[in-house]
């Protein structure tokens, strides 16, 4: 990347909103969903509450509920019981995947400390992910209206279509990049949408913002997970606190890698092939590590990445200006934290 570029990015870094900024106007929101979360353990079979209780201690950014809040922001949302249940449920699903996800991925650290299977092994942590998900859905079934549930539900299944669809894609080198963005909605996306369609629902908005809200959601989630796949490849694990570099060992090819692909030779890509589904993994990672140092392929992952904060950006033209100053937070958020990839 050019000097000029780089400069450009270190001031934009400088400009750029802080998580801290992102969290503060939620905070008393954010630390109501939390103790309603502890509460919901004790209502769990006393053989699976100490799994639970560690799986929400180390937990993430709360990105999704963060998403509920502020898709649903009015007065007094910061204690609206029908706003942080619904946090609650988007979190509890979010966090079932990924308990499932690093039993698939053989992950061994998430967020800083071993992953439910490392700590309590695959078999608890299948059953553990199961409960995550069954309470969310007791949870959604309380409202009023049928629709929470349905959406949730529905939701749920698409995150893990997405991953079956992946998990069984492994080494079937499909280079389709529109297949790669049909993964990452359902993956990742999915839930983004949800949590901010829903999030406006249950605060009384209209359908055309929920709509607008819900647009905005499905493209600044496949743009976090654009971010997060450059993450698995350039960060170090003491940076991120979770087990990186396990999307190419397990045939997950993600856009940074296509993009890899796509650079190289035509007779080199095909000797990589032959390499790769011959078994030889590891001589196949470490040559294409060794392309990464050569091949300054952020750029190109970088436009992808815009893309879809441009569409994200686009979906709140039906929003009100207070939805779209808090969106438009949370995008050059997202964009501050692939930005820092690419100095």
């Amino acid at each position: 990347m050019k000097e000029t570029n780089q400069q450009e990015i270190k001031d934009a870094l400088e400009k750029a909103p802080s998580f801290e900024s992102i969290v503060a106007p939620v905070r008393g929101y954010l630390a109501t969903l939390d103790t309603y979360l502890l509460e919901q353990v004790e209502v769990l079979e006393p053989e699976v509450q100490e799994q639970v209780r560690y799986v929400l201690s180390h937990s993430g950014k709360r990105l999704r509920p963060i998403l509920v809040a502020y898709s649903g922001w009015q007065e007094g949302f910061e204690s609206n019981e029908d706003l942080i249940r619904l946090g609650a449920i988007l979190e509890l699903v979010h966090l079932a995947t990924l308990v499932h996800d690093d039993i698939l991925d053989e992950a061994s650290i998430r967020h800083g400390s071993p992953t439910v299977a490392a700590k309590y092994g695959k078999d608890a942590a299948v059953l553990v992910g199961d409960v995550l998900f069954a309470h969310a859905l007791c949870l959604a079934s309380e409202y009023d209206t049928t629709e929470i549930c349905r959406s949730v539900a529905y939701a749920t299944s698409r995150v893990c279509s997405g991953e079956i669809s992946q998990t069984y894609a492994k080494k079937e080198l499909n280079f389709d990049r529109k297949h790669y963005f049909r993964i990452i909605e359902l993956k990742t996306a999915e839930l983004f949408a949800v949590a901010c369609r829903l999030g406006a629902l249950v605060a009384g908005k209209s359908d055309a913002e929920a709509k607008a809200l819900e647009g905005f959601g499905l493209h600044l989630g496949c743009a976090y997970q654009i971010f997060d796949d450059v993450v698995d490849l350039f960060a170090s694990e003491s940076e991120i606190g979770k087990t990186l570099g396990t999307d190419l060992a397990n045939g997950k090819f993600t856009l940074p890698l296509l993009i890899l692909l796509e650079s190289m030779e035509s007779e080199a890509r095909s000797a990589w092939i032959e390499l790769y589904q011959e078994g030889q993994t590891d001589l196949a990672i470490q040559n294409l590590e060794a392309l990464l140092v050569t091949n300054p392929i952020l750029d190109k992952v970088q436009v992808e990445f815009e893309e879809c904060l441009k569409n994200a950006d686009k979906s709140l033209e039906a929003s009100s200006p207070i939805d779209t100053r808090h969106c438009c937070k949370l995008m050059q958020f997202v964009r501050h934290l692939f930005d820092r990839f690419s100095l």
